[in-house]
């Protein structure tokens, strides 16, 4: 999916949203440093896999926040998980290394990934970009979730555990 039918879903579906054009951004760091407005709200999204590799999983998370993956495995009940390659994200999700996005969720079309989604962010926005890494799209998170529940994408909130320095 491309970002003009992200937009035109959202659109279609009457969701409110602030669009920001930056820089063409490959890590969440380049997107902090892009100096977008709301930084805190701005989600670093994680394409993961477990050890069989039959389940597949979308995490959004804080952008600050290092990922217990242990931890995640025992929060979400799964089997051990690792980052998905390149060729799983463009073959599930239509994406490139670099553009991971939750709205590439909409063209998983054999549901094979589940979006996880940190607790951070349940009552407030998101920001997400729309399958195009020089723009940042703001919006409530509990549309999103509506549009996913549309899609039949599977979504849960997990308060999503962070690496300590202790288990670093």
């Amino acid at each position: 999916m491309e970002r003009n039918e992200v937009i035109a879903i959202l659109e279609k579906e009457n969701i409110g949203y602030e669009s920001i054009r930056h820089k063409a951004v490959f890590s969440i760091k380049e997107m902090i440093d892009a100096d977008v407005k709301n930084p805190e709200r701005i989600a670093k999204n994680l394409f993961l896999r477990d050890d069989k590799k039959r389940a597949y999983y979308l995490v959004s998370v804080r952008n600050d926040k290092a990922v217990d993956l242990k931890a995640l495995r025992a929060a979400i009940q799964s089997r051990p998980l690792s980052f998905a390659s390149e060729e799983d994200l463009k073959a599930i999700l239509s994406l490139g290394k670099g553009e991971v996005t939750p709205f590439g969720l909409l063209d998983d079309r054999d549901h094979k990934a589940f979006f996880i989604l940190d607790e951070y962010f349940e009552d407030g926005i998101i920001g997400i970009h729309p399958d195009d890494n020089s723009e940042t799209i703001f919006l409530k998170t509990s549309d999103l979730l509506s549009l996913f529940s549309g899609y039949e994408v599977s979504w849960k909130i997990v308060e999503i555990p962070e690496k300590t320095p202790e288990n670093r």
